[in-house]
């Protein structure tokens, strides 16, 4: 009897590793981050939606080992809130159907096995397939929060087409198993590997197989059109968000990722959005 008194009393104040906890100057920044972000957003023409914790969709966003999973009522298996972007485009597409309500943001947690809590603050601009409006957003915000991160875009088409051309399999990209990829000993992929900023896409593009040239400048583009100062081009990066499939941006600040958004096709809607995590935000702002 003692020792399950003993445990108890060591679990009474203590959280789950994983999980979070605010108090004082961090809930007091956590709160006026979410605050910029909101009045950013809704000056930007976006309004606000509140997802539920509970999901029938989350296997489309993250891989099935990541989700807390579990049945409902009539023992169908649904999972928390995993991510949010494929829930808030087909509310937005099937419940309301408006052709009114095509940019919209969230402020709210995610949750992955085995108990990680992970705020964020994002958006969806439904039916928008120009990234460069999302990432200038998330540049705005960052900017406004005193933080000049690393901007690093990619484009996911490229790790598929080469996956392609070498016949190799994706999950090479996905592991960021970089060794493996530049083993092949071909010349165009080790200069892709060096490439680092839009002024050389030109003349590697000169050397690649014909199926990456436009993929190439289309990042080119993307790259020139933020108009961002410190900036990185990474044409072998592959995100392991499963929706996203074209152009790609990460913001990133002492090995934090600070934001990333991108691409993306749901029900036919080829879309644009991106996340900024709060938690990395509260960790540059009160270091």
């Amino acid at each position: 009897m003692r020792e399950n008194t003993q445990n108890l009393n060591v679990y009474e104040h203590e959280i789950p590793i994983g999980s979070r906890l605010y108090f004082g100057k961090s809930a007091k920044v956590k709160r006026e981050i979410e605050q910029k972000a909101s009045e950013i957003l809704t000056d930007e023409g976006f309004s606000e939606m509140v997802t539920p914790f509970f999901s029938y969709h989350q296997h489309l966003s993250v891989n099935a080992t990541q989700l807390l999973r579990f049945s409902d009522h009539a023992n169908h298996q649904i999972s928390l809130r995993a991510d949010s972007t494929v829930d808030v485009v087909r509310i937005a597409l099937r419940r309301l159907k408006s052709d009114k309500g095509k940019k919209w943001f969230y402020i709210q947690p995610v949750f992955r096995y085995p108990s990680s809590e992970i705020y964020q603050i994002g958006a969806e601009l439904i039916g928008e397939s120009d990234l460069s409006i999302s990432l200038k957003i998330v540049a705005k915000l960052l900017g406004e929060l005193g933080l000049k991160p690393v901007l690093q875009v990619s484009n996911i088409e490229i790790p598929h087409t080469i996956c392609e051309i070498l016949n190799l399999s994706i999950d090479v990209f996905e592991r960021g198993q970089i060794e493996q990829i530049l083993a092949q000993d071909v010349d165009w992929l080790n200069r892709l590997a060096l490439l680092k900023s839009p002024e050389e896409i030109d003349e590697v593009s000169k050397i690649v197989p014909k199926e990456l040239v436009k993929p190439l400048t289309n990042l080119k583009e993307l790259a020139k059109a933020s108009e961002y100062e410190n900036l990185r081009i990474v044409p072998l990066y592959y995100s392991k968000m499963r929706y996203y499939d074209k152009l790609f941006f990460r913001f990133l600040s002492q090995n934090s990722i600070l934001a990333g958004g991108g691409n993306y096709e749901i029900d036919g809607a080829q879309s644009s959005g991106f996340a900024v995590y709060t938690d990395a935000l509260i960790e540059q702002l009160i270091d």
